[in-house]
C-alpha cells in the first residue's frame, strides 16, 4: 500500500473515531458520516475495521457502555434512565440488556459496588505485587491542554507486549534522527473496565521541532483533542499505571465533584518503562473532566 493511501485511510478511521466520541450521546448516523467524509458506507466500515480491529457499531456500543459505567459511579443523583439517555440509548430496556451483556450485572448492581469487584479481577491480571501506593499523596492539577498532533502505532492489548510497539516507534525516531520529542500513550479503552486483550493502546510521539524534516514518513498521525484535564504525576514500575487509573476513576473522580468526558485519557512519559533498562517510569496521566 502506498504511504499516501495508508495515511489517508488512517485519517478516515481516526476521523470516524473522533466523531463517535464527540456525538456518543446522540443517535449516530453512519449515512451522514459517510457523506461528511466523502467515503461510501462500505469503504467506511472496511477502513475502520482494518484500523481498529472491530466494526463501527461495536465501537459505538463499547464507548457508550464505558461512559455509562463511569457515569453510574460518579453521577450520584442521576437515575439509570437519565444515564441511558446521556449515553445515547433510546430506551432503558435496551440499555439494561446491553449493560448486563457487557458487565454481567445490572446497572443497579454495578452502581452499588459491583464495579469494584469487576475491575479488581482485571487489575489482578497485571498487578502481581501486594505493595500499595499511597495515592492520597498525589495532588492533581487541573489544566487546560491544547490539541496535540502526534505520529503513532496502534497496539491491540494491554500487557507487556506493548514493549514491542514502543521499540518499533523508537526505531522510527532513530531512523529520522529526531532529537527533541515527547512520548505519549492514548487509551481509547479504559483498561480497568475493558478486557485487557481488547484494549486499544496507542503509542505516540510528538515532535518538539515542528519544522523537522523527516526521512521516513511511514507513520500516520492523529490528533488528541484539546480540553480540560486532571493531571496526575506518578513514578513507578509496570503494574502501577493501572493501579493509578483504578484509583483515579474509582476514588478521586467520585470524591472530586467532576465527571469524565467521553474523550480518551492519555499519558505523557518523562521516562518510559517499556524502553528504560530499569523498567521504571515517570509520567503524567491526563483524565478529561468537566464541571458539573
Amino acid at each position: 500500500m502506498k504511504k499516501s493511501t495508508h495515511e489517508k485511510r488512517a485519517k478516515i478511521a481516526n476521523d470516524v473515531m473522533n466523531y463517535i466520541y464527540k456525538y456518543i450521546d446522540t443517535d449516530i448516523n453512519i449515512d451522514d458520516l459517510s457523506i461528511e467524509l466523502k467515503v461510501s458506507k462500505f469503504h467506511l466500515h472496511r477502513i475502520f475495521k482494518d484500523e481498529f480491529g472491530k466494526n463501527i457499531y461495536e465501537s459505538i456500543k463499547s464507548i457508550r457502555l464505558e461512559k455509562a459505567a463511569n457515569l453510574l459511579i460518579t453521577n450520584k443523583y442521576s437515575t439509570i434512565t437519565n444515564i441511558a439517555n446521556m449515553t445515547g440509548y433510546s430506551s432503558q430496556t435496551s440499555f439494561l440488556r446491553a449493560f448486563k451483556e457487557r458487565f454481567l450485572m445490572t446497572p443497579k448492581m454495578w452502581k452499588s459496588g459491583g464495579y469494584k469487584e469487576y475491575s479488581n479481577k482485571i487489575v489482578e491480571q497485571i498487578v502481581n505485587s501486594d505493595e500499595n501506593i499511597n495515592f492520597l499523596k498525589i495532588e492533581p492539577s487541573i489544566v487546560k491542554m491544547p490539541e496535540i498532533k502526534a505520529y503513532y502505532i496502534r497496539h491491540q492489548g494491554y500487557d507487556k507486549s506493548i514493549k514491542k510497539t514502543w521499540q518499533k516507534l523508537q526505531t522510527w525516531i532513530y531512523t529520522n534522527d529526531i532529537k527533541e520529542y515527547k512520548q505519549l500513550a492514548l487509551h481509547h479503552d479504559n483498561p480497568i473496565i475493558t478486557p485487557l486483550e481488547q484494549c486499544q493502546y496507542i503509542a505516540l510521539v510528538t515532535l518538539e521541532n515542528k519544522d523537522e524534516n523527516l526521512e521516513n514518513l511511514s507513520l500516520p498521525t492523529l490528533t488528541i483533542p484539546k480540553g480540560i484535564y486532571a493531571k496526575f504525576s506518578l513514578s513507578g514500575k509496570y503494574g502501577d499505571v493501572i493501579k493509578l487509573i483504578q484509583w483515579v476513576y474509582h476514588t478521586w473522580l467520585i470524591e472530586s465533584g467532576y465527571e469524565t468526558t467521553p474523550n480518551p485519557s492519555y499519558t505523557i512519559y518523562h521516562k518510559n518503562h517499556f524502553l528504560s533498562s530499569d523498567e521504571e517510569f515517570i509520567l503524567d496521566y491526563y483524565l478529561p473532566i468537566k464541571y458539573v
